[in-house]
């Protein structure tokens, strides 16, 4: 633990001595330092936040546990956001980075957990015939898993107004906080269960109750305050970059960003389907999904107010291009597991289809690749269609209830 806690304390030193010096490097140098404070707190907060599920429980601790997991990508997005309310040239920032998180999550977090947990079934198969069951080239999701399921659909299918109007108007964005706040209540109602930590989160788990709850507290605050005191020199710099290496902006802030925030999330998520525990490491990646769809999203046209714009963020050709990918993309990732089975196929299709994404940059590409996006969400909406209403009907209702009964998977242990 104490390794580990040194090794991120080291790299948030130089980050702390360019802010509270007034120095202004490169602005590479400047992205590579901030960058790395930035990913080191967020594993600081990743540990904080796996740690204190032993001892939290009620729905304003969730709430507040959820809020402080996000905050490095939060803080970014939000202060392009705020930025662009007193100067429009920071909307599309603003939306690239929203669209990026969503897209890297949904593209590269789930397909790779996926594999990665049938890929440790299989090898540890000893019957032959075993390795070549369905059991290993799907992944089954628990029947509570429906509930995060059904809240992303209709956020899903709410955020399609975004591209058709070409705007996050405010209202929209409470419904969407308001949503996630019903999200939020649902998780309060379910079962708690003991976490199972891993590596430094586990050997803080393991301290005694007092020494654990302050470890827990000094690790979140020490944290926060990195990433709010680096979110403004971070964002900045990954503009002065792009300028600097002749790189789109725009792709830096969609893509460089979400990458550095969320890199903790998908190696926890990735060691846990490695120790056969996809399930969960799934699990964990679609609730995020949840935050940040309807959370992230709907934080973005408030923070635009608070910076001196009007009640709706207006977005131009590109961002609703963007916008409207991550909704069509979010749909099939949703369509083809409503069954709550992550087939291998799945993963695959999700995986490259985030890869093909690159190489197009007409706007009839992108509207094209939208069109598969939306041919295999349809797919999967009939061939899952009685799946359909029981999924909208999860966040209205209790326990989970399935079609039909789950098989056993094959434990991976």
């Amino acid at each position: 633990m104490m390794r580990s806690l040194a090794i991120t304390a080291a790299l948030i030193v130089p980050a702390l001595m360019l802010r509270f010096g007034g120095l202004n490097p490169n602005p590479v140098i400047s992205l590579l330092i901030y960058g790395a404070a930035v990913v080191s707190a967020s594993f600081l907060l990743a540990w904080a936040a796996e740690a204190a599920q032993i001892d939290v429980s009620g729905g304003l601790a969730i709430a507040v546990l959820a809020l402080i997991a996000v905050l490095p990508e939060y803080a970014v997005d939000l202060y392009y956001a705020y930025t662009a309310g007193h100067d429009p040239g920071y909307a599309q920032y603003a939306a690239a980075n929203m669209t990026g998180s969503n897209r890297l999550l949904m593209g590269i977090g789930w397909p790779v957990v996926v594999l990665v947990s049938l890929y440790v079934t299989r090898k540890v198969s000893a019957n032959p015939a075993a390795k070549r069951s369905e059991n290993t080239k799907t992944l089954l999701l628990e029947p509570g898993n429906r509930v995060e399921l059904g809240f992303l659909l209709i956020a899903g299918i709410v955020a399609f107004i975004i591209p058709a109007t070409g705007r996050i108007h405010l209202v929209l964005g409470v419904a969407l906080l308001a949503w996630f706040g019903l999200y939020l209540y649902k998780l309060t109602r379910g079962d708690v269960e003991e976490p199972e930590l891993i590596g430094t989160a586990a050997a803080i788990g393991a301290l005694p109750t007092r020494a654990r709850r302050s470890t827990v507290i000094a690790l979140f605050v020490g944290a926060a305050a990195v990433i709010l005191l680096c979110a403004e020199p971070f964002a900045e710099s990954l503009i002065g970059a792009g300028t600097e290496l002749g790189i789109d902006k725009f792709l830096l802030v969609q893509w460089l960003a979400p990458l550095a925030s969320e890199a903790p999330e998908f190696i926890i998520a990735i060691i846990f389907a490695a120790r056969g525990k996809g399930t969960a490491a799934i699990a964990t990646l679609i609730s995020s999904k949840v935050n940040q769809w309807t959370l992230l999203m709907g934080s973005l046209p408030i923070a635009y107010l608070a910076g001196g714009g009007g009640p709706e963020l207006v977005l131009d050709g590109r961002q609703i291009e963007e916008v409207l990918l991550t909704a069509t993309q979010t749909m099939m990732g949703i369509a083809l597991i409503l069954a709550l089975r992550f087939h291998r196929r799945t993963a695959w299709a999700l995986l490259a289809l985030f890869v093909v994404q690159f190489p197009i940059t007409s706007t009839e590409g992108r509207l094209a690749l939208c069109g598969v996006y939306g041919a295999l969400s349809l797919v999967g909406l009939i061939v899952n269609r009685k799946h359909l209403l029981p999924t909208l009907r999860a966040p209205f209702s209790g326990a989970p209830q399935e079609v039909e009964p789950k098989p056993e998977l094959v434990s991976a242990r």
